[in-house]
């Protein structure tokens, strides 16, 4: 699903998603993967396992200099242990779990607004 009309060149911005994977700035991905600090990395979570601490390394390394995570969950959302949300709000985290169309919209939204925001986000078909 295409939904962004106009790409900005200085910012990551998911053009749509689907399909496996994601048209980040006109460049397919496939597979889950990470938004944040300008860069986009492929992500290994198993989704029946769960969303856990491991899971998010990535982002918990960077989270000096982050302030939102965006969880795109998948075509259904899902509620983080209280545990992992308490360990994520310790590190100065606002996170937000939705599914993953959502969460690439509202990355856009966030990422054009230069907000500190990354996101994780599971592929759909």
């Amino acid at each position: 699903m295409d939904i962004t009309p106009a790409l900005s060149a200085d910012k990551l911005l998911v053009r749509s998603y689907g399909r496996g994977g994601f048209d980040i700035n006109g460049q397919r991905f496939e597979g889950s993967l990470f938004l944040l600090l300008n860069t986009v990395r492929h992500w290994t979570c198993d989704a029946s396992k769960g969303i856990n601490y491991e899971s998010l390394k990535v982002i918990t390394d960077a989270s000096d200099e982050i302030d939102i995570l965006l969880i795109g969950a998948g075509e259904h959302t899902v509620l983080l242990d209280k545990t992992l949300r308490s360990d994520l709000a310790i590190l100065g985290l606002q996170t937000d779990v939705m599914t993953t169309g959502a969460a690439c919209r509202t990355y856009n939204v966030l990422a054009h607004e230069d907000r500190r925001v990354a996101a994780a986000l599971i592929s759909i078909d």
